[in-house]
């Protein structure tokens, strides 16, 4: 996430849990989804890298958070068993 600084990461990150865990149907609490956002801001930058497109700001860094809390969430869904 560049140009956002610490405590924007942090603001992000949560941000981009609860968006992502709205999308998925998923029912968390605050502090999973701060590691799922964060977790999903490093998913988010890998992608973006792997697709040559760069990013800056609080926007563009949200919507690769999101995109990889979604990839996330997803894949853990996929060993959580029911």
């Amino acid at each position: 996430m560049q140009g956002v600084g610490f405590f924007g990461a942090i603001i992000i990150g949560i941000f981009a849990g609860w968006i992502a865990e709205r999308i998925m149907n998923r029912n968390h609490g605050i502090v999973v989804n701060l590691i799922v956002g964060l977790v999903g801001a490093l998913i988010g930058s890998w992608l973006a890298g792997i697709a040559n497109l760069p990013y800056s700001g609080w926007i563009a860094s949200l919507i690769a958070s999101v995109i990889g809390a979604i990839v996330l969430l997803f894949i853990l869904g996929l060993f959580k068993r029911k």
